[in-house]
């Protein structure tokens, strides 16, 4: 039976055990910003994800001693070590290289490769089209089938101002789900079809996987279709259309983790890109940074592969 005191005591023993399990809490929270697990490491998604959960992490695999793996199937994911340096991928830039696919260009150079996700059109894209007219900057914008149907003036608008349109596939999927070449190659192929009817030119043979999902057999199956596979070095959160970033918060992200040789992912959807990037741009420009073509990073690419020497 439950007496009074009984009831208090049980009482009391509950209250102190959610004090130490808050306690813990608070204490494992500052453990692991202390000693983190990496998302590559661990399997757990930490520090920012992108969409489909893509992890932009900021955790230092040198911190953990946990390397990050050279290739890995899943999702795209960086670890940020330092500031202004190159981030670790969970795929080296010598593995992806052997699938004519990048992440970033590895230079000392203050080189940066702009790149757009295109999903849909908000009334964002014209913005961001001005300031980098304004500023002379090439871009690629990776374009989805209902971006071409929707949107056809501005994607001849980009081609006519001479940025590179690539391939995001026609419907957006996971393509690291699909096991056939046949499928894989068909959200490429439908998607060109359509470019080539709206523009009167091929399409650029450029291909960034949704939700920077992948495998290792998509890679091979892009590389065998003619494409070069980008991912990038830099991205911040800022897609959610209903909950943008603030300027302040773009500027910390996009302007501490610059480096030499990054492709910086970007989505045309995000007011709060359009209403900075004219600014941003001249803040990289100050930070002695110039706007390159994905072009020159393939090229770049090629130029490095050592011939075989002579017997």
């Amino acid at each position: 039976m439950n007496t009074p005191s009984r009831i208090i005591r049980k009482g009391t023993e509950y209250f102190f055990l959610a004090i130490l399990c808050f306690c813990m809490g608070d204490a494992a929270a500052r453990l692991a910003q202390r000693w983190p697990l990496t998302a590559a490491s661990s399997g757990a998604s930490v520090s920012e994800t992108g969409s489909g959960g893509t992890v932009y992490s900021r955790l230092s695999a040198s911190e953990t001693g946990a390397s990050v793996p050279a290739s890995a199937d899943g999702s795209w994911g960086l670890s940020f070590q330092e500031e202004g340096k190159p981030p670790v991928a969970n795929a080296s830039a010598d593995y992806l290289a052997q699938f004519d696919a990048f992440y970033a260009r590895q230079t000392d150079e203050k080189v940066l490769y702009l790149t757009f996700d295109a999903g849909y059109e908000n009334g964002c894209t014209g913005a961001i089209l001005d300031a980098l007219k304004k500023h002379r900057a090439p871009a690629a914008f990776f374009v989805v089938g209902n971006y071409i149907e929707t949107a056809p003036e501005l994607v001849k608008r980009m081609v006519s101002e001479g940025h590179i349109v690539g391939n995001h596939t026609y419907h957006h999927p996971d393509m690291s789900s699909i096991s056939t070449r046949e499928a894989f190659s068909k959200e490429l192929t439908d998607l060109e079809q359509l470019f080539e009817q709206t523009t009167g030119q091929p399409m650029k043979k450029y291909y960034r996987p949704p939700q920077g999902r992948y495998s290792e057999s998509n890679l091979k199956m892009a590389q065998s279709l003619g494409y070069r596979t980008f991912f990038w070095s830099l991205a911040y959160v800022d897609w959610y259309q209903d909950n943008q970033p603030s300027h302040e918060e773009a500027y910390r992200k996009l302007l501490g983790r610059i480096h030499p040789g990054a492709v910086v992912l970007l989505h045309s959807t995000s007011k709060t890109n359009a209403e900075i990037l004219d600014d941003l741009l001249t803040k990289w420009e100050e930070m002695g940074y110039r706007f390159a073509s994905l072009d020159e990073l393939a090229a770049s690419a090629s130029a490095n592969v050592t011939p075989s020497s002579e017997p």
